[in-house]
C-alpha cells in the first residue's frame, strides 16, 4: 500500500470528490483544501508528498499559492492551455501541468512517475550532517561553503553555496529562476535575476574543473537542472 500523502487544492467540490475517490482507491492518503488560505493552514499541520493545485481559487490564487509550497511536488490542474501559462507555473515551482479536462489514468500515471522520481532522488541526494548533502560523488558543505568531488575540493561564495544546495536537493528536476531566487532571498539578498546566471556559470566552472563534467544544465524558458553525473 502507498504511504504517500496528497493534498487536493480545488474549490470545485465535484472535481475534488472525484480526485479524492480515485486517489484513495490507489491507497494514497488524501487531504482537501477548498481555498488558498485553507491550503496554507493545512501545510502548517503537515507536509504532503505532492499537491494537486487548481489555479482559480477563492482568496489566494494558485499562482500566488505555489510560491509558498517550498519545494513540494506540485501538479497544476487548469483549464488554461496556452504555453505562456504553463511556462510561468513551471518557473514558479510546478513539477507538471495538466490541462482540464484530463484523463484520470494519465493524471495517476504522472503522479506515480513524480513520486517515484522523488523517492529515487531521496536516495541519491541525502543530508549527511546538518549543512552537508551528497549527490552521487559530489558533496556540499554549506557551513564551510566547500564542494568536494573525490579528492578535489573548491571553495564557494555564500551565494554559490545557497544556489548549489537547492539544485542538489532537487537532482534531475528543472528549478525555475524565480524559485531559486525566492528560496535564497533571506540568506543571500544580493542575488538578482540578472546576477543569477553569472553565479550559475561560476558554479558550473568550479565543478567542471574537478571532474570534467558539466553538472548544471540550463533549461530554456524555465531555469536550471542539476545532474550528479
Amino acid at each position: 500500500m502507498s504511504s504517500y500523502k496528497i493534498m487536493i487544492v480545488e474549490d470545485d467540490v465535484n472535481i475534488g470528490d472525484m480526485l479524492e475517490e480515485v486517489l484513495k482507491l490507489e491507497s494514497y492518503e488524501v487531504t482537501r483544501a477548498y481555498s488558498g488560505t485553507e491550503a496554507l493552514m493545512l501545510l502548517e499541520k503537515g507536509r504532503p508528498d505532492l499537491i494537486l493545485l487548481d489555479l482559480m481559487l477563492p482568496g489566494l490564487s494558485g499562482e500566488e499559492l505555489i510560491t509558498k509550497f517550498n519545494g513540494i511536488l506540485t501538479i497544476v490542474l487548469s483549464a488554461k492551455s496556452d504555453i505562456d501559462s504553463k511556462i510561468n507555473l513551471l518557473k514558479k515551482g510546478a513539477c507538471d501541468y495538466v490541462t482540464k479536462p484530463f484523463e484520470l489514468s494519465e493524471l495517476l500515471a504522472r503522479i506515480e512517475a513524480h513520486l517515484r522520481l522523488m523517492k529515487e532522488n531521496s536516495y541519491q541526494s541525502q543530508p549527511l550532517d546538518e549543512g552537508v548533502i551528497k549527490a552521487g560523488e559530489i558533496m556540499l558543505d554549506t557551513n564551510l561553503m566547500t564542494v568536494t568531488i573525490g579528492d578535489s575540493e573548491v571553495s564557494l561564495t555564500r551565494t554559490e553555496s545557497a544556489i548549489l544546495n537547492i539544485l542538489m536537493l532537487n537532482p534531475n528536476r528543472p528549478i525555475g529562476r524565480s524559485t531559486i531566487l525566492d528560496r535564497i532571498s533571506e540568506s543571500t539578498p544580493d542575488c538578482t535575476e540578472r546576477s543569477l546566471k553569472q553565479h550559475i556559470c561560476n558554479i558550473r566552472k568550479k565543478l567542471q574543473q574537478m571532474d570534467n563534467i558539466d553538472h548544471i544544465e540550463a533549461i530554456y524558458g524555465i531555469g536550471f537542472q542539476f545532474h550528479e553525473s
